[in-house]
This record gives C-alpha cells, sequence and structure tokens, in this order.
C-alpha cells in the first residue's frame, strides 16, 4: 500500500451546548488532564481539547445531543485501582467489569457528566 496508518490522533467525545465547564471539572479536575488551548478557528463551535498520555480527547458540542451508550473509548491506565478510587470519592459511579477482556486485563466503566461511556483498563503483570 502506498499509505501507512500510524495511530490515532484524537478521539471526539459528544456534548451538549454549553458542557464546556463541566467537561473541565470532569476532565481536567477528576482525571487530571491537561487542557489543549484549540485552534482559533474552531473556538466559536464550543468545546473543549484535553491530553490524554500521548493522545487529544476533544469535546465537542452537538446540537441534538445524545449519549454513546455502547459506543466508547478505552483509556490505558497505570494505577487503575487508584483511578477508580479517585472516580469514587468525586461522587462518579464505576461498573466493575464483569467479563473479563482477556487475561492480563483489568477494567472498568463509568460515564463522563454528559452520560457517554468511558472504559478504563490496564494490563496487569502476570507472574510467571
Amino acid at each position: 500500500m502506498s499509505y501507512v496508518f500510524a495511530g490515532i490522533d484524537h478521539v471526539q467525545l459528544a456534548a451538549p451546548e454549553g458542557c464546556e465547564e463541566q467537561a473541565r471539572a470532569f476532565f481536567g479536575g477528576v482525571l487530571g488532564w491537561p487542557e489543549l488551548e484549540k485552534p482559533v478557528a474552531l473556538q466559536p463551535r464550543g468545546g473543549v481539547w484535553f491530553r490524554c498520555g500521548s493522545h487529544e480527547v476533544h469535546i465537542g458540542v452537538q446540537p441534538s445531543f445524545v449519549p454513546a451508550l455502547k459506543a466508547h473509548p478505552g483509556f490505558a491506565v497505570q494505577g487503575l485501582q487508584q483511578l477508580k478510587e479517585r472516580l469514587g470519592s468525586c461522587g462518579v459511579v464505576v461498573i466493575d467489569d464483569e467479563l473479563r477482556l482477556e487475561e492480563g486485563y483489568s477494567r472498568f466503566f463509568a460515564s463522563d457528566p454528559f452520560g457517554n461511556r468511558l472504559e478504563f483498563l490496564e494490563r496487569m503483570e502476570i507472574a510467571t
């Protein structure tokens, strides 16, 4: 092929109009993701962008917003239990994984303030 995929640059999650402060409180405050400045040309559209590891998460305004209840991004985490405790202490409902993704992984689900489903997972060290 004459092209090669390098990976994912960003994930966009939809949110209702006026979502910016709630997004900052959750993604920036609770999760601790640094906020990124949106390009000037995109600022009038609303929304807010964050850095998650080496990737970006864009919260975009959707006028007829409906949360994604099944479709979701999966965020790789180191310190999954500590994140779970942090979310719980901030009043975020955490749903434990009842089915193991595969041996060596642990995960749970939560929702952002707008009802979008989020997955958080960690590869566990397997003793040999």
